[in-house]
């Protein structure tokens, strides 16, 4: 029998990341952590995982995390819509290349980095595949550093001839999910939320699961080395149909509120530009991120996935925004019991 195979993952404490570790350890793999000492790691403990301490910055710590792995999943960066360009490079770039060495200098069987259905240009996407290249210019710096990022990542498979993959995903959710849905539900409770346009548009979503079975297959498939891969849940479902989703999920009515399109994106322009003038840290309500998350129809092809890797989605969108809702509500119901004693 043969033994079971070590796999490093970087973002454990994450949304991919963790499920990513539940499921290699499902599968008997030995898993090491990178972990952050401000990071809450009481989960990764329980699951009896091997925790490396130190950063994406921090060259030695990566390679201690290398050393003896036969993969390597980078499910870790910085995210958000709403940054300096340099911030984003610095971490998902820079120190993504101290990652790349390490695994080329420790010679590992296979890595896979997590990338982004955003590289490709901000503009409405009826079945664009992968051979569309990643837009030289991105709406904001997040998706910017995703474009080199995954350039620089490409650049080791040609230069040092490591065996890496990588996986486009679309707009995640799922259980542990801590930013997004409860973002998304808190505006819905509130009221604040509304449509840009018809939500018509199709939102190209994964869920967490679907996207780590994703991620297992292209560690496991030889002819994944050097490509790159869309992934989503499938079929097209829009922005409403997710959207309403959630609401009914969380006992809400749907919302009805809608911005046109034009004035969505006029909005995003002159907000931004205005938080950028007066040097604000955190994003405006409307910005050209959430004009792309929102008002864009944003459909992707996942057929190159299907035939190369044999990807097919194990859960429906249905069915992951059940889970997903499920594990939310409960932990907000007993966040809410603990802080209101009887």
């Amino acid at each position: 029998m043969s033994e079971p195979k070590t796999l490093f993952i970087t973002g454990a404490t994450g949304l991919v990341g963790s499920h990513a570790v539940e499921e290699a350890l499902k599968r008997g793999f030995r898993v090491k952590a990178l972990v952050r000492s401000s990071s809450d790691t009481r989960w990764l403990d329980s699951m009896g995982v091997e925790k490396v301490a130190g950063d994406l910055e921090d060259a030695a710590a990566l390679r201690s995390g290398v050393e003896g792995a036969d993969w390597v999943f980078n499910c870790a960066a910085k995210v958000g819509d709403w940054g300096t360009l340099e911030e984003f490079r610095r971490l998902n770039v820079a120190a993504l290349k101290l990652l790349l060495d390490a695994a080329s200098d420790a010679k590992v069987e296979k890595f896979v980095h997590v990338s982004s259905l955003g590289v490709y240009e901000g503009r409405d996407h009826f079945g664009t595949d992968e051979t569309t290249p990643p837009a030289a210019e991105a709406l904001d710096g997040y998706t910017r550093s995703k474009v080199e990022a995954e350039a620089l990542a490409l650049s080791y498979v040609k230069d040092r001839g490591l065996p890496l993959t990588v996986v486009r995903p679309g707009f995640i959710y799922g259980e542990r999910d801590r930013t997004v849905l409860p973002k998304l539900v808190n505006s819905l409770t509130t009221g604040r939320f509304a449509y840009f346009g018809s939500g018509e548009q199709a939102l190209n979503c994964i869920y967490v699961k679907n996207l780590v079975h994703a991620i297992f297959l292209a560690a496991e498939t030889p002819a994944a080395v050097g490509e790159v891969f869309n992934v989503t849940d499938g079929p097209r479902v829009s922005k409403k149909q997710f959207i309403g989703k959630v609401a009914e999920l969380a006992g809400l009515k749907p919302p009805r509120r809608r911005i046109p399109l034009w004035l969505a994106w006029t909005l995003a322009v002159l907000l931004e530009r205005r938080a950028k003038r007066k040097g604000l840290t955190t994003p405006p309500l409307v910005n050209k991120a959430r004009y792309k998350f929102l008002g864009l129809n944003l459909d992707y092809s996942i057929a190159k996935a299907r035939k190369v890797l044999g990807y097919e989605p194990p859960y429906t969108t249905e069915q992951g925004l059940e889970a997903a809702m499920a594990e939310f509500l409960k932990s907000r119901t007993e966040s809410t019991a603990i802080a209101v004693p009887a």
